[in-house]
């Protein structure tokens, strides 16, 4: 009834849109330290004024939840739908060719820049969803509120902490993953371990590991510190493993020590294939070095059987396992620190349906422990599933029928979005399914057609479920 009116404001705001995203994607929102007014640092503080800001000069109702969440109100009606985006982003990391990865660049029908997909990008194209609604006059009957929050990427704290004073509205999507809709989030199992040993001062010997920024970033880069190997061979032997490891090798000195760097690629830990994991790739490299016998490289050495490089379903932890409805359970071994004395680490794991504490969390407990590897997880975090045809995500996979001209269907993914403990609250958007646009990674991008596209699609939904 709406779509021309729709289509149309959309289409004329383009240039203003891709201002505004590219205005919020050169703030460095990576969750930083507390401070007092600011929970999630200054990057995550400034991004939610910034965005504040801009719903406000549209004439929107605005609302800071003590600087962990802001919303935007279409009105002051009765609460129906919720869109729940977020501001904070994962960190730039390296291997960015096309821009910096705060300098956001429109080319070649992409802007590109961190958070432009995730998810700085479509928490935008929300906002113009409703701008299209409140400036057309279009009449709705019920509230739209569109959450943003400032630390999806770290644990959702921000939205414990609204729900702790709000109600979940009868409705929920979340712009944060790809179209169709998403009604099925796997489980997870965010491990942490440690470990203890002896320290050494035999020769030659390994005296640190680390590698690592986010348990849910497959890391690019590790690196290790060294004493008592020759240069000049470790180097060329690091070389010949590169091809078969799919890793880069630098040998240099440091300090007085031998420094051997990996560099491979970030990707997101629910599609651990699609990065090439540098610590994992740096252990392999490890273990083949001709180091001194000791505890740490008997630690060393389970690692490397217990989450091997390439292993990215959990086979060797003994927790392999699929559904037909949520796929495979997938592992990412995403961050180690080992000193002379002790490691820490964390691995990623996304859990099926058919997953749970008892072939899962306990079986990953006993397989390290068998090497002296302590788990100390005592839970996990269970799946999320709302079913495929109730009337709200009917009504979301019409409207997405109707501008893409496509089947709408039902998915399930490995990565948890802000809906993941909501009753009735699935992902919707903002990317078509095919599209790779390097989410966690370098050179991360939007394609622009389809932030337009998913503004009016969500008008549509805002027409349809709130009218």
């Amino acid at each position: 009834m709406y779509r021309e009116k729709i289509d149309k404001f959309i289409d004329a705001h383009k240039t203003e849109m891709l201002e505004d995203i590219a205005e919020l994607c050169k703030i460095d929102s990576t969750k930083d330290s507390y401070r007092a007014g600011r929970p999630y640092g200054d990057g995550c503080f400034e991004a939610l004024g910034a965005a504040l800001h801009i719903a406000e000069c549209y004439g929107f109702s605005i609302n800071n939840y003590d600087n962990y969440v802001g919303t935007v109100d279409l009105n002051d009606k009765e609460k129906q739908l919720d869109i729940l985006a977020h501001l904070d982003i994962v960190p730039a990391g390296d291997g960015w060719t096309v821009t910096e990865p705060f300098v956001p660049v429109v080319k070649d029908g992409k802007i590109y820049g961190r958070g432009t997909a995730d998810d700085k990008g479509p928490a935008i194209a929300a906002l113009y969803a409703m701008r299209a609604v409140k400036e057309l006059g279009i009449p709705v009957k019920k509230n739209v509120r569109l959450i943003l929050g400032t630390d999806e990427e770290c644990g959702s704290s921000d939205i414990r902490h609204y729900y702790s004073v709000e109600e979940e509205a009868p409705m929920t999507f979340s712009p944060d993953a790809s179209f169709p809709v998403i009604n099925i989030e796997k489980g997870s199992l965010h491990g942490q371990f440690t470990a203890e040993f002896e320290k050494s001062q035999a020769l030659p010997r390994m005296v640190s590991f680390k590698s690592g920024t986010k348990s849910n970033v497959v890391p690019s880069k590790a690196e290790a510190l060294f004493e008592g190997l020759d240069g000049s061979d470790t180097e060329a032997f690091a070389h010949t493993l590169e091809a078969e490891l799919g890793i880069r090798f630098d040998v240099t000195s440091e300090g007085g020590y031998m420094k051997i760097e990996a560099f491979g690629e970030n990707g997101h830990a629910s599609t651990p294939w699609k990065g090439k994991n540098a610590l994992t790739g740096l252990l392999a490299l490890i273990e083949k070095l001709e180091l001194a016998e000791c505890g740490q490289v008997e630690k060393i050495r389970a690692l490397n059987k217990l989450m091997p490089h390439g292993d990215w379903f959990g086979k060797n932890l003994g927790i392999a396992m699929e559904d037909e409805e949520s796929g495979q359970l997938t592992l990412t071994f995403s961050m180690l620190e080992i000193t002379e004395t002790s490691l820490s680490g964390d691995f990623d794991s996304r859990c099926p349906i058919c997953s749970n504490e008892e072939n899962t969390l306990k079986p990953a407990k006993a397989a390290m422990a068998g090497y002296g590897i302590s788990l100390n997880n005592d839970s996990m975090n269970p799946p999320h599933h709302v079913p495929g045809d109730s009337q709200f995500v009917q009504t979301l996979l019409k409207s997405y029928e109707m501008y893409t001209g496509r089947k709408g269907e039902c998915i399930a993914i490995g990565g948890g979005t802000y809906v993941h403990h909501l009753k009735n609250g699935v992902a919707f958007g903002a990317a078509m399914p095919e599209t790779e646009n390097n989410m966690h990674g370098p050179d991360e991008f939007a394609v622009i057609d389809e932030l337009l596209m998913s503004a009016k699609i969500f008008a549509q939904v805002i027409t349809e479920l709130c009218c």
